[in-house]
């Protein structure tokens, strides 16, 4: 061997700087996740906690986010998701889901003005954070405001917007078409079913189980929750 035919070693690639706040909103428990009733039973309330647990856990794994923030009335799921590493906020404004969402974007900002903002479902208990990083890193080529479909793609799971420019929520019935006439830019990340897939009822439920759900998912759904 000889100095020629030795290459020098590739220098490792970059780790990724966290930057981005992730806004997301927790329902009170106890008012959760209605749809699960005929599946869960008793324990929906549960898995309604469950499935933000593993949500925020995910994200806060995530190599691109720097902050999680979660909006919500409920403490007891504030006090668990603050012992994960979330900021819990109270959900102040009142008024429904949109403007709770705008509330925590402006504390959010508030934080770290610049950073770009996004809004994520807590209902994805399949997150996986390599796949919401591709789906950050589709947000921030975008440049403006642009969203993220669900798996039945009538749904929006994540709403993103670069700094200085406002959030303008509009999730509920059809969100997906609604952040479209908005002006956000829907995203085509390629794979990132874990990103798609929120659970509202008991089919949902086994989608997600059947991509792998988080421990605190998993922890409740040892015994059948679907038929």
């Amino acid at each position: 061997m000889t100095q020629d035919t030795v290459r020098p070693a590739a220098p490792p690639a970059p780790t990724p700087h966290p930057e981005w706040s992730l806004v997301l909103p927790v329902k009170p428990l106890a008012l959760a996740k209605s749809r699960l009733e005929p599946y869960a039973g008793a324990r929906r309330p549960a898995l309604a906690l469950a499935f933000a647990l593993d949500t925020v856990t995910a994200a806060l794994a995530c190599p691109l986010v720097a902050r999680v923030l979660v909006v919500t009335q409920d403490a007891v799921a504030g006090a668990q998701l603050a012992r994960l590493g979330a900021l819990v906020v109270a959900d102040e404004p009142g008024g429904g889901l949109n403007p709770a969402l705008t509330y925590g974007a402006e504390l959010a900002r508030r934080l770290a003005p610049d950073a770009p903002l996004a809004v994520l479902s807590a209902d994805l208990p399949a997150l996986r954070g390599d796949e919401l990083a591709r789906v950050l890193t589709a947000a921030a080529a975008v440049g403006g405001r642009s969203f993220l479909a669900d798996s039945p793609g009538l749904g929006t799971t994540l709403l993103a917007c670069p700094p200085g420019r406002a959030l303008a929520p509009r999730f509920g019935a059809g969100s997906r078409a609604g952040h479209a006439a908005g002006g956000a830019a829907e995203l085509s990340p390629g794979d990132v079913p874990s990103v798609r897939r929120d659970v509202d009822t008991g089919a949902d439920l086994l989608e997600a189980l059947a991509l792998g759900v988080g421990p605190h998912t998993a922890a409740l759904a040892y015994t059948p929750v679907c038929s």
